[in-house]
């Protein structure tokens, strides 16, 4: 039997040893962000962040990690699970702590699972549950695994899925044009006027990866985010010390995108580059018409067909993004619940939500900006 243990802190453990888990492909579940997140003031105990990253050691050598926290709220996941707590609430029961297998604040997909074999995979999951049952916790999730995972969770994980909208190449498309030749008239004309319009107030793009950021660029950026957090009366966690550490730790993954006008930056988005994935996450700046969507939409494709990128995954949510090219893909996670009772009545919650995100899904399709929907 493996030995178990929950690190508080990823600096307890040699950066080598974490990423040989994984193939490097998904920055996220990088050492580098992760510990990034934990050294730069991202993660508070007051936001219900506490590091606790589930491992498996054999014979004094890591085998297997997922990258967790105790969360005593649901602050900053993307699966909504607050109709779940107030009825443990209801019936006198505590739903927090919790713990929670994910990467903070990013409803990416990716491994969650760090094994590198599916034996060790399914092991993680079973000792997981285990353990989170011994510690008295009530809940166990891992947010935004990849479908490939689905055979390391036993019947009693529960399923949830959602829908996110992806952009992804066909592999015939080599440039802008081509990408517009596939939709039809109307889409393919709006977008057109949508940046040309754009392009007349005088409105230029620079675009830096981490290593050749300037200090003022990582500060621009920074000032954009906080000011589209203050305008939705959100709390920013993501810090300055944080952005500048991903730019020296990973350089070639951070890529920013500033809109210039009369030389100085007026807007920008900052993603993180995957092996054949761009990854939208943060955005603000001026209310110019366009603006938004040529930051965080068109530059971003641009740029994955420039870079022979496959996919671009700008963010959760938005059914604005459909007509600009951006696809129905499904997303899922899986809940385990000490409670027998309630997770019984909630298999069949979850048995429901997922019909509705599949006729959500079917609904969107019919709606395509394309002439015919192209093979994912």
């Amino acid at each position: 039997m493996p030995d178990i243990r929950f690190l508080h802190r990823l600096t307890d453990l040699p950066a080598a040893d974490w990423d040989a888990l994984h193939d490097g492909r998904n920055p996220f579940v990088s050492h580098a962000f992760l510990q990034g997140l934990e050294e730069h003031g991202c993660l508070r105990a007051e936001w219900g962040w506490r590091p606790r990253h589930f491992t498996l050691w054999e014979s004094g050598q890591l085998i297997g990690a997922v990258p967790g926290y105790l969360k005593d709220n649901s602050h900053g996941e993307f699966v909504f699970d607050h109709a779940w707590a107030n009825a443990y609430a209801r019936h006198g029961l505590a739903y927090f702590p919790k713990w929670l297998g994910a990467v903070p604040y990013s409803p990416v997909s990716g491994p969650r699972l760090l094994a590198k074999d599916a034996e060790t995979a399914r092991m993680l999951v079973e000792t997981l549950r285990a353990e989170v049952a011994r510690m008295g916790w009530s809940s166990a999730h891992v947010n935004f695994h990849l479908a490939e995972d689905d055979p390391a969770f036993g019947p009693d994980w529960l399923l949830r899925e959602d829908i996110q909208f992806q952009w992804h190449n066909p592999g015939n498309w080599p440039d802008f044009s081509s990408f517009l030749a596939a939709m039809d008239h109307k889409h393919r004309k709006n977008i057109r006027q949508e940046r040309a319009k754009l392009a007349r107030t005088g409105v230029s793009y620079r675009i830096v990866h981490g290593d050749e950021a300037t200090d003022a660029d990582l500060q621009a950026m920074h000032d954009f985010y906080l000011q589209t957090f203050s305008e939705y009366g959100n709390s920013p966690a993501l810090t300055l010390p944080f952005l500048q550490h991903l730019a020296t730790a990973m350089p070639r993954q951070l890529v920013i995108f500033l809109a210039m006008l009369e030389g100085q930056p007026i807007a920008g988005a900052l993603c993180l580059r995957g092996g054949d994935t761009l990854y939208g996450r943060y955005w603000g700046g001026a209310t110019l018409p366009g603006l938004h969507f040529e930051t965080c939409y068109y530059q971003g494709i641009e740029y994955c067909l420039r870079e022979g990128l496959a996919r671009f995954e700008p963010g959760a949510q938005g059914e604005h993004k459909l007509a600009r090219g951006f696809l129905p893909h499904p997303v899922r996670s899986r809940h385990w619940l000490a409670e027998p009772a309630f997770a019984a009545a909630l298999a069949g919650w979850c048995a429901q939500e997922r019909e509705e995100v599949q006729r959500y899904a079917q609904l969107l399709a019919e709606h395509t900006p394309f002439k015919a929907i192209e093979s994912a």
